[in-house]
Parts: structure tokens; C-alpha cells; sequence
């Protein structure tokens, strides 16, 4: 990296394909310095120093730590970070048992917040600091029951992304949430051939998310709505 520019860096979580992929390359093509972390090391192509990456794994905390110290080190510093792993969940929150409710909260809230407590004091000494969580149109509405356990979940990680915007109000740090519809994912799969071919791309989502990153402090934006087509109501 040119020692003279300080490139910013953003920590992007499961980078290695889907949405998370999409937003690494988006970030990378716009400059910026990006940590990717996921289970399995991304194929992002040759990015040299500017792109780091550390073993995740929400389920194991120990990761979580060990990856922002890693991105810090190498990177010099944390200027955002993006939650976008997530799992879902096709159980009722009647059929869950606890370890179904535990994991999906585990993955989708409690390692999102977590590894944003670890780079809070990097964020602190940012001048442009971001937090952007990944959420979904599910967390602001239940449309089937079978949904609602992810559901649940969601709306958790929905009010994670304002508490995060609170706590960082008087530190200068802003967060967002991003609450995107079905996109063509492996994620959505299920959905009908015609439909996917409509359906947001995750590229749209990463062209969002890097808007949302570059916006100045001046400009707070709690929530972003993404769907493919319009809904009566969210």
C-alpha cells in the first residue's frame, strides 16, 4: 500500500461468496482495504496487500477476536465493518427447539455484535467509522410462519444496527442496516426459475452498501429497505 494514502478498511464477514463476495469486490474496486472473514479463504483474485484474510467462524468467538486483530494489524486500522454472514431457518418459532433458537441467534445477533465490541476502540479513532448490518425485510415482517423463527432473528439483528447507531452517536461512528428482500443467492434457491431472474442481484445490495460506507457524517441513515418488486407495506 502507498504509505503517503491512507486507504480506509472494512471488515466484511462470510466474503467468500454470495452477498458478502459481491460487497468485498464492490469495496475493493472502490479503493478501499478490505479483511474478509469466512470459514474457507476467498477466491476474490489478486488484490495483493490491500485485501487480508482471517479464519471466521460465528460460532466460535475466539475467531471473532483473532480476526480483527489480525485485519488491524495488517491493515493498520478498522474503518467499518460489514455483518453479512447469516444462516437461514425454515422452523416456526412454535417447532424450534432451544438449540435451533440458540444457533440461529448465535449466528445472525450475538457474533455481529460481539465483533463489533472488538473493533470498537479502531472504529473510536476513525474519522469516518461505519457499521453495517445485513438484516432482511424479514425482520420487519412475518409473512409465513415457517419463517418466523429467521424471522425472529432478523428483527434481533435490526435492532442490533440502531442500538450500534446509538452507542456511536457521540463517538462518530454510524451504522445502518441493511434490509434487503430475496436475492439470487444460493440463499434462494427455492425460489421459482422465473422469479429469480427479477430478483434483486447482489451486486445492487453492494452498490448500496459502498454508498452507504462513503456517505459523510452529516448524513445518518438508520435503515434501507431492497426489494424486487413494490410490497404494500414492510
Amino acid at each position: 500500500m502507498n504509505q503517503h494514502i491512507k486507504k480506509r478498511v472494512a471488515l466484511v464477514s462470510g466474503g467468500s461468496r454470495g452477498l458478502g463476495k459481491a460487497i468485498a469486490l464492490e469495496l475493493l474496486h472502490a479503493g478501499w482495504c478490505v479483511s474478509v472473514g469466512s470459514r474457507s479463504q476467498p477466491d476474490l483474485g489478486d488484490w495483493g496487500d490491500v485485501l487480508h484474510w482471517s479464519p471466521y467462524d460465528a460460532r466460535d468467538p475466539e475467531s471473532e477476536q483473532a480476526w480483527v486483530a489480525s485485519a488491524a494489524a495488517q491493515l493498520g486500522g478498522i474503518d467499518a465493518v460489514v455483518h453479512n454472514a447469516g444462516i437461514l431457518s425454515s422452523t416456526s418459532v412454535i417447532d424450534a427447539t432451544e438449540a435451533e433458537v440458540d444457533d440461529l441467534l448465535m449466528v445472525n445477533v450475538k457474533s455481529p455484535r460481539r465483533i463489533t465490541q472488538y473493533a470498537w476502540p479502531y472504529l473510536k479513532q476513525s474519522d469516518q467509522a461505519r457499521v453495517v448490518v445485513v438484516a432482511s425485510l424479514a425482520g420487519k415482517r412475518v409473512r409465513t410462519a415457517e419463517a418466523s423463527l429467521y424471522a425472529l432473528s432478523k428483527a434481533a439483528a435490526l435492532s442490533l444496527a440502531h442500538g450500534i447507531r446509538h452507542c456511536g452517536d457521540k463517538e462518530g461512528i454510524r451504522a445502518t442496516a441493511i434490509c434487503p428482500g430475496f436475492i439470487a443467492t444460493d440463499m434462494a434457491e427455492q425460489v421459482p426459475a422465473d422469479i429469480q431472474a427479477k430478483i434483486t442481484r447482489p451486486e445492487d445490495v453492494a452498490t448500496v452498501v459502498r454508498t452507504v460506507l462513503s456517505l459523510p457524517f452529516t448524513a445518518s441513515i438508520a435503515e434501507i429497505p431492497i426489494n424486487w418488486q413494490v410490497e404494500s407495506e414492510y
